[in-house]
């Protein structure tokens, strides 16, 4: 499988100032496989330490901050020689041993000439805790599943992913690309974007092992909620992991803690939700009062939306069948909408540095879906799932901020034009939105 963080990775492998690796990413998404590839495709040899597999590793770590004997040791371990430059060495399953983490910064400060990339399992919940890693000696990178574009040419489409790539204005796309697009992209809310569940689908078109890999990813997840190192929390993390369906599901889309359990307080439950996050396996977005700058500052903390990490797993976690694939508009429907709206929002976070927002109001109820900011604006965003593409929500927002709104976004299933200072977006073009709100903002 092409992934496209190959580029970021080998930036960093010829950047100048090049320190240690982090590549952060929820389980299973291809962390290690992608370290691997990169060796193996701009290394002459890799060296490759998994400290889950061998415990033993970790006392090369513990015993001396002594890079040099540090590297003596992994020499005779893995039994090859470590050349600065010309090896990769990664460091897999890192989380639980902090010594690795802190050696990290001596290979920044005393041996910057070696190429060291880490990886591990619930990184961000490790990384999460005070003194947890070297402060500004370490360069992070974040793998997510694979985009719609990853999983064109995963499924042998390359023609559709060029044609999109080659997109230069703002026009209507022509039926022989339309068409085949649309259907892809049902194929891709069935399978998502983690790697296994798209390998049985692309290579054996099987529909079976690829449900089954999707619930052995989500138990693979629900066992690592064990690891909370307080133990009452497990059951609350789980909790807010199972409602994340029903969440999405109502009209408003506000995440509610009584929808959890009754009578469930946030004080009882932040905690729990904040590992979810820290882990990656959920997006928090809150609510924004005002399309201002810095956006962070309008943030209303009380009011936020979740978003599952894979729009694949949100489907298979809310039970809706594959068959749902030949069932015209319904994948991107169900749940009121709620499907498009995490794919959308997976799109749009692989895009924008700055995490999305939405924005509402309570009486006459209105909602955009999210607030995006590219350089120094603010675009209001919808997700239509249906046919239906009226925007009362995107006219009531311009109505209210008329002057910071340069340009209204819809995602939808209609083609792609410019009404005015409304840009429809088809939904299979959301990995490329960046450079088309670019256009149509012109």
């Amino acid at each position: 499988m092409e992934r496209l963080i190959l580029r970021d990775l080998l930036k960093w492998k010829n950047s100048g100032r090049r320190k240690p690796l982090i590549l952060k990413g929820v389980r299973q998404v291809g962390k290690t496989w992608i370290l691997k590839e990169f060796g193996r495709r701009y290394y002459e040899n890799i060296a490759y330490f998994n400290f889950d597999e061998h415990e033993e590793y970790r006392q090369f770590f513990e015993t001396t901050k002594d890079v040099g004997r540090i590297l003596q040791n992994l020499n005779l371990a893995g039994g090859r020689k470590i050349q600065p430059k010309d090896t990769l060495i990664i460091f897999d399953e890192i989380q639980d041993c902090p010594a690795v983490i802190n050696s990290l910064k001596y290979f920044c400060e005393n041996a910057s000439e070696y190429h060291v990339a880490c990886a591990g399992s619930l990184l961000g919940v490790a990384l999460s805790k005070p003194s947890s890693f070297p402060v500004g000696k370490v360069d992070f990178l974040g793998i997510n599943p694979m985009t719609f574009a990853e999983f064109l040419m995963a499924n042998g489409d390359e023609n559709l992913a060029r044609y999109i790539e080659s997109v230069d204005k703002i026009a209507p796309i022509p039926d022989a690309f339309f068409n085949p697009l649309y259907e892809k992209l049902k194929m891709y809310f069935v399978t998502g974007g983690m790697p296994e569940p798209v390998l049985m689908w692309t290579e054996d078109r099987d529909t079976e092992a690829m449900q089954t890999a999707l619930i052995n990813i989500i138990s693979a997840y629900e066992r690592d909620f064990s690891k909370h190192p307080s133990l009452s929390e497990f059951p609350k993390i789980s909790m807010i992991w199972k409602s994340v369906p029903s969440q999405l599901a109502r009209e408003n889309k506000k995440f509610l803690y009584k929808a959890v359990k009754n009578g469930a307080r946030a004080r009882e439950y932040e905690d729990a939700l904040q590992w979810l996050v820290d882990a990656e396996l959920v997006s928090k977005i809150y609510r924004s009062s005002a399309p201002g700058l810095p956006i962070s500052a309008y943030d209303d903390l009380s009011a936020f939306k979740i978003y599952l990490v894979d729009v694949g797993l949100l489907r298979r976690l809310s039970q809706l069948a594959p068959t749902a694939f030949g069932e015209g508009n319904r994948l991107f429907a169900e749940f009121k909408g709620a499907l498009s709206e995490n794919y959308v929002l997976q799109a749009l976070k692989n895009q924008f540095e700055v995490t999305p927002r939405y924005w509402s109001q309570a009486n006459p109820p209105y909602e955009v879906d999210f607030l995006i900011q590219l350089e120094n604006d603010i675009f209001p965003v919808e997700v239509k799932a249906e046919t239906n593409t009226e925007s009362k929500s995107l006219k009531k927002y311009k109505e209210k901020f008329p002057r910071e709104t340069k340009l209204r976004v819809r995602f939808s299933l209609s083609n792609l034009r410019l009404d005015g200072d409304l840009l429809n977006i088809p939904l299979f073009m959301a990995d490329w939105a960046g450079r088309l709100i670019g256009m149509g903002a012109r």
